[in-house]
């Protein structure tokens, strides 16, 4: 069994541009696009414990910027249990992390980040 410790570094920068993306959207409003980078920072990170549980902290301060309960629930339930899964890497593969999938749901990854999955 593989343990993920610590992500990777061209995984780290990728991950770290896509909270940036977040945080430019939020100041500006643009809820679409600053849900839009979370999910992708979340596809990016979710194979590492720090990452993953730092993804689902985000979207669960969003889900109460947005007064979504929705969200805060679906949010809660995730911090409790997604960062063990990452230390074992048990996650599934492409999940976007919101509320709005089952958590256990593999999606497809899209071609950019599969790309930069593909090269180590």
């Amino acid at each position: 069994m593989k343990l993920n410790l610590k992500i990777p570094n061209y995984l780290k920068d990728a991950f770290k541009s896509e909270l940036h993306l977040y945080e430019i959207a939020l100041t500006k409003s643009d809820f679409k696009n600053a849900w839009y980078h979370l999910e992708r920072s979340h596809i990016i990170g979710q194979s590492y414990p720090i990452e993953h549980t730092y993804s689902h902290w985000l979207m669960l301060k969003f889900g109460l910027r947005q007064k979504n309960t929705k969200e805060v629930f679906g949010q809660v339930i995730r911090l409790l249990v997604g960062g063990w899964k990452s230390f074992i890497n048990h996650v599934p593969l492409g999940n976007t992390g919101g509320a709005n999938v089952p958590p256990l749901k593999t999606m497809p990854v899209p071609n950019d980040i599969k790309i930069l999955f593909n090269s180590k």
